[in-house]
């Protein structure tokens, strides 16, 4: 029978592993540089009133994948119950740290159902621009609200 004594060394030598790449990131900083470093690493890559409204904005379908660090929503197949014989999947980037017009990006895939398979089709006008606008208004509202606390 195994002793306890071998996991116990390596609980140990893994917390003194972790405590020594601890220190070592410290560098010797002192002060408020080295506290925005540490909160840099563990906030999100992009503008988080776009995250944000970009969450609220697709929680209608199932996500496929979440990326806030490199700013990438990635929809699953959405079909809306009143339209079973069509189906949108949708994706957003968020480009910039900044809350512009132009630092987020939809695009969406649409398939109908022919003859017992999907096939692609085309997604109708103005889909991608009013997701978009519906975004950029819920982040600038998402702003607002926390300026005004």
């Amino acid at each position: 029978m195994p002793s306890a004594r071998p996991a116990a060394g390596r609980a140990t030598a893994l917390v003194l592993i972790a405590c020594g790449l601890a220190l070592a990131g410290c560098g010797g900083k002192k002060g408020p540089e080295a506290v925005a470093q540490q909160t840099a690493v563990t906030t999100i890559g992009v503008n988080s009133y776009l995250w944000r409204a970009s969450l609220e904005t697709l929680q209608f379908m199932p996500l496929a994948q979440v990326d806030s660090a490199g700013g990438v929503i990635v929809g699953e197949w959405y079909q809306n119950p009143n339209v079973p014989n069509e189906r949108v999947k949708v994706t957003v980037a968020i480009l910039d740290g900044a809350l512009r017009a132009d630092a987020v990006q939809v695009s969406a895939q649409r398939e109908v159902m022919q003859d017992g398979r999907w096939v692609a089709a085309p997604v109708r006008a103005g889909t991608v621009q009013k997701l978009e606008e519906i975004i950029l208004e819920r982040a600038r509202m998402l702003r607002q609200a926390s300026l005004a606390r």
